[in-house]
């Protein structure tokens, strides 16, 4: 298991997938506390109950919206803010060309 650490200034740390499922694996597939593994790994405790809760979502195990429904959401997001801006460009050149046209 190895983690990374994003670099630069004092941003917070970014994980491998493969290191937060080998913690994750670490709870749910053995008889471990979330705050012993957590311990055990020098993680804050709350980002490994995160990743555990995320886990279960994606497993059906609990309700909420699984790792591709959250990623298939921010990029609609990122989309429709595409296609807003795009429209709103539009108009303006729309407004725009009827004022040249009328003059």
């Amino acid at each position: 298991m190895t983690k990374r650490k994003s670099p630069g200034g004092p941003s917070r740390p970014r994980y491998l997938a493969e290191y937060k499922a080998d913690a994750v694996a670490l709870v749910l597939e053995g008889d471990r506390t979330i705050a012993d593994v957590a311990r055990s790994l020098g993680l804050v405790e709350q980002t490994l109950g995160n990743w555990v809760r995320q886990a279960r979502i994606d497993r059906g195990e609990k309700a909420g919206l699984t790792s591709d429904e959250r990623a298939e959401l921010a990029r609609l997001r990122r989309e429709n803010a595409q296609l807003t801006m795009e429209r709103d460009l539009l108009k303006r050149s729309m407004v725009f060309w009827v004022q040249e046209s009328a003059r």
